[in-house]
């Protein structure tokens, strides 16, 4: 509790609002210029709250926030919590506060400590997508910052398979992208309208990926997932531009024709430069419940990919994980929630985590870090 001298001062208010943080943007909303006329009326308070936007889906967790740092003052017994609606001029004030004047892709400034994985496989079918979110969704598990962004423009399936239906919200120029599991997502499907086909070309995909890496306020990831689309086209192309320092995760199954193509995916990396950090094998079996193992697709893809990619890029690109095939992956998939959340003992769900162990970066330093410090 804090501890004030009476009189209760709006400086004492200001003081407790500090440690409130904006959900969105994870910074105090007094240094976000959000708080707005504070009245004090013995032991009751009145807080009034600028909103980025008037629909903030966030309301509630705001109020109950700031109500329990208003009521830690000593001698404040209610609070009252009413919102408002910055202006035009205020969420610009914001957006440069938060992103500077000229907005950049922060995954590729020198010092950016966010690893980027752009998850890859030669062909459709391979489970890329389902591989992206469930490692996703185990990242977010162990605490790991993580967003993915569903490079995917005519194939977008991120959203639905984690139970998405909002867009992101808008201020300014800034984009706040949604977060479902606690996983921040952007896709160019939170932007049409009944599964309408997109139908853009090179320039059009180029800047939409643009758009994402800098207009939308990731805040500070510890890992990026990219979900590409299958194949090495002009996606492919152009995020090894954006992002030169994203490592390369390549998706396939056992069958050696899948193999084949994924290795065509992880070739890439020895024109762009870029590192691959492992090889997941998808569907590489499965226990029938008489309890024989079956290998429907084949066997060995993995191993194969592995050790063309190693000899050519001439660095280990190990085999990270084989995830046995299961009829739930796609059907928890298809109800907005990621297996390794729906399905935590399940074989699939412990190789992802074991993924996890390989990809998860290395606990930050404070050294550096803005620490926020209550005076008791």
């Amino acid at each position: 509790m804090i501890i004030s001298a009476q009189p209760i001062t709006i400086e004492h208010i200001h003081q407790a609002l500090a440690v409130v943080e904006d959900p969105e943007i994870h910074r105090p909303i007094t240094e976000l210029d959000m708080v707005g006329a504070i009245t004090i009326d013995a032991a009751h308070v009145d807080v009034r709250i600028l909103l980025t936007v008037a629909a903030c889906p966030l309301r509630e967790r705001i109020t109950h926030d700031v109500r329990s740092a208003v009521l830690a003052i000593d001698g404040i017994s209610t609070v009252t919590v009413e919102f408002g609606v910055m202006s035009d001029e205020q969420r610009t004030a914001l957006r440069r506060k938060v992103r500077g004047d000229e907005p950049s892709i922060p995954f590729s400034e020198p010092g950016s400590r966010t690893r980027v994985y752009c998850v890859v496989s030669g062909k459709g079918g391979v489970g890329k997508s389902s591989v992206t979110v469930n490692l996703a969704a185990a990242l977010a598990a162990r605490n790991v910052r993580v967003g993915i962004l569903d490079a995917d423009i005519h194939g977008h399936s991120i959203p639905s398979m984690l139970g998405l239906r909002t867009g992101p919200t808008q201020v300014d120029r800034m984009l706040m992208p949604p977060t479902a599991h606690g996983i921040k997502v952007i896709s160019v499907g939170m932007f049409v309208e009944d599964n309408e086909p997109v139908l853009w070309r090179g320039p059009m995909l180029h800047r939409a990926l643009r758009q994402f890496l800098t207009d939308v306020y990731w805040g500070d990831l510890d890992v990026l997932l990219v979900d590409l689309p299958p194949g090495t086209g002009d996606i492919a192309i152009s995020l090894a531009q954006m992002l030169p320092s994203a490592e390369l995760l390549v998706v396939t199954t056992p069958q050696t024709t899948a193999a084949q193509i994924a290795e065509r995916a992880g070739a890439v990396a020895a024109q762009t430069k870029q590192r691959v950090v492992g090889i997941v094998e998808n569907m590489s079996w499965y226990d029938a419940p008489d309890g024989t193992r079956r290998t429907l697709f084949g066997a060995g893809g993995g191993a194969r990919v592995s050790e063309r990619l190693s000899g050519l890029l001439a660095t280990d690109c190990p085999v990270l994980g084989h995830i046995p095939f299961d009829p739930e992956f796609s059907a928890t998939s298809d109800h907005g929630t990621p297996m390794v959340l729906s399905a935590p003992d399940s074989p699939a769900t412990a190789v992802f985590f074991d993924i996890v162990r390989a990809l998860i970066p290395v606990p930050r330093s404070l050294v550096g870090l803005r620490l926020t410090v209550t005076p008791g």
